[in-house]
């Protein structure tokens, strides 16, 4: 099943329909999105790493947990298949693929799924619209970077601190210094280096193709993330799509903190659900860069906008008693665009 899951798109499978074989199975889905190759002219990928991505789902034998999900990144110009991170956009579309699949029951009006991401080892929570018993594409929510309205699907995250590199500051510190630029190495559901646009020798405000011609400042970037890579717990990352590289600035538009992603070799479109929650936790960091330009309110359950190219991303966090983010949340929507057979 084609899919739109946030501002991402790609194709969902139920695990058994692939090749049990990880080898066998990368090679049918580098054949199927048509990598390697910029403009994935030879297969059903859009020549974007935003639409060259997997989500491979199945029942869960784990208690509490309905499906697990597995989330495979289909390099463009690589022949790599990576599932080093999660993607929070392919997510919204994991409940309704389950639902229609039948792994999951619609129960009433609204379905919660809960969702066992095998790249992170962490539960998600998603709320999917069932009136009578089938899934509900169409309504009046609307998010950043896609056209039009749909059914609104809430995502909450738990657990999310230290997913993937084993804390949410990972080095132990708030600011780590890295070919003299100062960084926030952090991983609140997804790893991120989060620095200072300006520190980069852009504003910040940029649009994604004067970024992605930037390649100066896209070498000095990627220089930074290949050492930030071993201190996060990521080993080499040379061949890794993690950590995402976020260059922050201060807001324009109303929200806490404005920010361009690489992710990480292009300049993304928007924001990733869970890199974005991880640059709003940074923003409560005492003396990152982002603490230092974000407009963040009081209270225990904040509502961080994080600004993009193409609009805001609303994140809610809690924070606890000892000051940790607690939970996360997201609200997101996805369609279905296309059930069928895809050939490789």
């Amino acid at each position: 099943m084609w899919m739109r899951g946030g501002t991402s798109k790609g194709a969902f499978f139920l695990a058994d329909d692939l090749p049990p074989d990880s080898a066998a199975r990368d090679a049918f889905l580098l054949r199927m999105m048509g990598s390697p190759d910029p403009r994935q002219i030879d297969g059903m990928g859009g020549a974007d790493p935003l639409t060259s991505k997997v989500a491979v789902v199945r029942r869960s034998d784990r208690k509490g947990v309905d499906v697990d999900y597995l989330f495979l990144q289909v390099f463009v110009d690589r022949a790599i298949v990576a599932d080093s991170q999660n993607c929070g956009n392919m997510l919204a579309g994991v409940g309704p693929f389950a639902i229609e699949r039948g792994l999951v029951a619609a129960t009433g009006q609204e379905t919660r799924v809960a969702i066992f991401m095998e790249n992170s080892g962490q539960v998600a929570v998603a709320t999917v619209q069932t009136p009578g018993g089938r899934v509900r594409y169409n309504g009046d929510a609307a998010i950043s970077g896609v056209p039009g309205t749909a059914a609104p699907i809430p995502l909450a995250f738990r657990d999310t601190a230290g997913s993937s590199c084993g804390a949410l500051l990972p080095t132990g510190n708030g600011v780590d210094e890295i070919d003299g630029i100062a960084c926030t190495l952090i991983d609140n559901g997804m790893p991120c280096v989060v620095l200072a646009a300006g520190d980069m020798g852009v504003a910040g405000y940029e649009d994604r193709e004067t970024l992605d011609a930037d390649t100066a400042m896209k070498a000095r970037v990627e220089a930074i993330r290949l050492k930030a890579g071993p201190l996060m717990n990521l080993g080499d990352v040379s061949e890794k799509s993690v950590p995402k590289m976020m260059l922050v600035a201060p807001p324009r538009e109303g929200g806490a903190i404005s920010v361009r992603s690489l992710i990480p070799h292009r300049v993304h479109a928007s924001i990733g659900v869970l890199g974005a929650v991880s640059v709003a936790t940074a923003c409560l960091v005492p003396g990152s860069p982002a603490a230092a330009m974000a407009q963040v309110p009081d209270g225990r359950m904040l509502t961080l906008g994080v600004e993009h190219p193409t609009g805001v991303t609303e994140c809610v966090v809690t924070i606890g008693d000892d000051g940790q983010p607690v939970e996360a949340g997201m609200l997101r929507t996805a369609r279905k665009l296309m059930d069928g057979e895809v050939f490789a």
